[in-house]
């Protein structure tokens, strides 16, 4: 592919440049124009359903149209040192090559094989702090040019640029300074290429390990890297000590947060496409004793099944929620830590409500997912916007449904039952153990009793297990020990099979890919009411419950255990002080 002229071809008409490129002949455009009279569509299209064109050609006249310039990216000599300046992991990513920089203005020269790739070259400043200027070369020619200067095999790891760092002799200036450094030493340290290069990879690897979380924590004398993948943390190979705020800054600089700041938390938030995949890092702040702890949440859509069916219920308990989301009022309470799955399950129960007679308000913090059809409010308590206050406005605003992302306080509390009372279906989240605790949790926070029995119509308390790894799941008999801690007798368990994980390359040899819920759903009826206005405790509720056939967390853990998706174990660590 020859190199395109960009004045020749910007804006005119996209069978011309086809015509020009020698891709199609102008009786094969006349004949496409004529179809598109009668069938209308893109001529592109049209002529690619013809088989004149394959939709690369299109995608490089689009961009010639574009006034992108339009080469061959294995006909030009690149320079090694430019090449370096994007790490392999990054090329692949998002399949980019850089061709030439400019170091006055800090302009780096790029090639794409689409013109709909725009993102790659916002995430490039994103990560890597370049001004870009992009090109476009044919995916072929994309795929060659990897292949020979950026092979897989060659690819740096994280452990090979730590090693890099501790090498550098301008980075190894930083050591023994503490908080002492300049404002603009930090800076150029933040700058420094093996410093955007580490911090990218570990962002990059974490979003393919489909880590929740990453850590940057600094100790006295170390600084810990950390991912959360399925709820568990493991430690990475740790950097020198002395780039920690190196990279602490390089983070801040990517979310816009201000650097010169060190004595006081911030938050922000980091937008990038990986894969094709739009990925949202959320970055909270923490000055410590030796420095500041970042840590980034992960939030990426893709990896997250917004479906009723598919999040680990049960069919009865699937039922009983589908009968409860689809009641015309009252308040379903979705309750459990941090961390245990509440935001899916409410976001998958609003999806399935979410049709075009039903207006859905939310009120998060922050808003995690955003979803077409529902209007997402974002709490923001530095301007007085508070749950409060969106409830107070949600409810001149019409709706049918309302999401209160945590029920802080009494202000919250009462108008969430105002919204009820007055006709609307209101989900909120509450922190505490199980559901029956969750009725002295709201009489805490000063509710009346008879509020509570009159808008709660059902509690939703769950809890998150790792799914064993299929890739190497394995039956085995567990030790009388094990059942004990499920208080089950050998004799309980005859004919039931146990599985594990033995630990593979797919579950990066943890024995566990994956997660689901197990839960337990207390549904309010007339006793369970004439209880609570008695001021009835927590243990008389929660037996009262099981008699009408609510599962505790501990029994919806067991019956995931009898069907070989967790462990004696896992259950064990999620329900612990659950048992009777």
């Amino acid at each position: 592919m020859a190199k395109i002229s960009v004045s020749e071809f910007k804006g005119r008409p996209i069978g011309r440049i086809l015509i020009k490129m020698g891709k199609v002949s102008r009786a094969q455009v006349s004949e496409a124009l004529e179809i598109q009279k009668k069938k209308r569509g893109p001529l592109g299209q049209i002529l690619i359903e013809m088989g004149y064109v394959e939709e690369a050609d299109i995608s490089t006249a689009l961009a010639a149209q574009a006034g992108m310039e339009v080469l061959d990216v294995n006909d030009i000599d690149i320079d090694r040192a430019v090449l370096g300046l994007v790490p392999n992991q990054m090329a692949h990513t998002y399949r980019v090559i850089p061709t030439d920089y400019d170091r006055e203005t800090n302009t780096l020269g790029v090639v794409l094989d689409s013109p709909d790739n725009f993102r790659a070259t916002d995430d490039l400043k994103t990560l890597m702090g370049f001004n870009v200027i992009a090109r476009i070369t044919s995916p072929q020619s994309m795929s060659k040019a990897l292949e020979r200067l950026y092979p897989e095999e060659a690819a740096q790891s994280i452990t090979d640029l730590i090693s890099e760092i501790g090498d550098d002799e301008a980075l190894g200036k930083l050591a023994g300074r503490g908080e002492s450094i300049d404002i603009s030493d930090v800076r150029a340290a933040a700058e420094s290429n093996a410093v955007k290069r580490l911090v990218n990879l570990v962002l990059l690897q974490a979003i393919k390990d489909k880590a929740s979380d990453i850590h940057f924590e600094p100790f006295e004398d170390e600084f810990k890297i950390r991912y959360r993948i399925d709820g568990v943390l493991f430690e990475m190979v740790p950097p020198p000590r002395h780039v920690a705020m190196a990279i602490s800054s390089r983070i801040k600089v990517m979310a816009n947060l201000d650097i010169a700041e060190r004595r006081l938390p911030q938050d922000g938030r980091i937008e990038l496409l990986v894969d094709k995949r739009p990925v949202d890092l959320r970055v909270a702040v923490l000055p410590t004793m030796f420095g500041e702890s970042v840590v980034l949440r992960v939030l990426d859509r893709t990896q997250v099944n917004l479906d009723l069916q598919q999040i680990g219920l049960s069919e009865s308990e699937l039922n009983i929620l589908r009968q409860l989301i689809k009641k015309p009022h009252g308040i379903v309470i979705v309750t459990g830590p941090t961390g245990s799955g509440k935001t899916t399950t409410l976001y998958s129960a609003l999806r399935e409500l979410n049709t075009p007679d039903i207006k859905i308000l939310t009120s998060e913090d922050p808003v995690e997912y955003d979803i077409d059809g529902m209007c997402q409010c974002q709490v923001q308590s530095e301007y007085g916007l508070t749950f409060a206050r969106l409830l107070r406005s949600f409810l001149r605003q019409d709706p049918d449904v309302i999401l209160v992302g945590e029920v802080r306080d009494l202000e919250t509390a009462q108008i969430s039952v105002q919204a009820s009372l007055t006709g609307h279906l209101v989900f909120a989240t509450l922190h505490t153990n199980d559901a029956p605790s969750s009725i002295a949790r709201l009489l805490d926070l000063g509710l009346e009793s008879f509020l509570v029995t009159a808008c709660l119509e059902a509690i939703v308390a769950q809890r998150l297990v790792r799914r064993i790894c299929t890739n190497c799941k394995e039956a085995y008999e567990p030790t009388e020990a094990q059942l004990m801690e499920l208080e089950l007798r050998p004799e309980d368990v005859k004919g039931r099979t146990f599985f594990f994980g033995q630990g593979c390359e797919y579950c990066n040899n943890t024995g566990y890919k994956g997660r689901q819920a197990i839960f337990e759903i207390m549904v309010m009826d007339d006793e369970l009411r004439e209880l609570v206005m008695q001021n009835a405790s927590t243990g008389v509720l929660r037996v009262e419950a099981r008699k009408r056939g609510m599962r505790t967390l501990r029994e919806s853990g067991m019956l995931t255990i009898f069907d070989g998706v967790t462990t004696i174990d896992e259950v064990v660590r999620e329900t612990l002080g659950d048992a009777d």
